[in-house]
């Protein structure tokens, strides 16, 4: 794909999911903050437009990503995302957890980061449970309805009580902004999740744990503010035309 100074952000990893490496490395924001174009994240992180983009170029060039989410109906979209992010989380906030327990216990008293650490996780795993029931009891279904609507031909003709599918995906949205905003703080207190000399082997499980949920919520956002929602809304317009 051609990249131009112009090209958001979000709508490139949309494209090729490969371009997300690209942008952490350069700790370009492509989930929560993924509508901002090449040329406004260059100016913001003082990169050179034309090395990032044929950065970007060469790495979509090498491989692809197996998946063509952008692709997918948006039924089935919203069905992956439930199996494998919603339920990736749903299983690793009490393992983490438990170990930043044990090693604000343990090491807390010469890394007193550890607790700030501990409080910003806990926040988010509390928000984020409440995060998942609300997309799986009322937007998911709602998607799915839009879908199978599609599908079989049909109009959107009976009104929903939260008016259109653009409200709740805005609360969404703007919660997605809160956890992103969140794990920049622990990436900044962990050193980009680089343990200290004295870490034990509780301490580098933690670490490893938190950049590996990080980067797995990095990717689940992706996938929904990038593509679910946006072709949501649009479906949405279409089938109530």
């Amino acid at each position: 794909m051609e990249i131009t100074e112009q090209a958001i952000v979000g709508d490139i990893v949309a494209e090729n999911y490969k371009a997300s490496a690209i942008f952490k490395k350069h700790k370009i924001d492509f989930c929560c903050n993924g509508n901002r174009s090449i040329d406004a994240v260059c100016k913001e992180k003082s990169i050179e437009t034309k090395e990032l983009i044929n950065e970007l170029e060469s790495t979509l060039k090498e491989s692809s990503d197996s998946h063509d989410y952008d692709s997918w109906d948006i039924g089935f979209l919203a069905d992956y995302i439930y199996n494998t992010h919603h339920k990736y989380i749903e299983n690793k906030i009490p393992e983490i957890k438990q170990y930043l327990n044990k090693i604000c216990s343990v090491h807390g008293s010469e890394h007193p980061e550890l607790f700030e650490i501990r409080t910003l996780f806990f926040s988010s795993g509390d928000d984020l449970t409440q995060h998942l029931k609300k997309e799986e009891l009322i937007l998911f279904p709602f998607i799915k309805k839009l879908a199978e609507l599609k599908k079989n031909g049909q109009k959107l003709e009976e009104p929903v009580h939260f008016g259109t599918v653009e409200n709740p995906i805005s609360m969404m949205m703007h919660e997605h902004d809160m956890e992103g905003v969140r794990f920049r703080k622990i990436a900044e207190l962990t050193n980009d999740y680089t343990p200290p000399k004295d870490a034990c082997n509780s301490y580098k499980t933690t670490f490893a744990l938190l950049k590996e949920f990080e980067e797995d919520l990095h990717k689940h956002i992706h996938l929904e503010s990038n593509i679910l929602f946006k072709k949501a809304i649009k479906l949405e317009k279409e089938l109530r035309a």
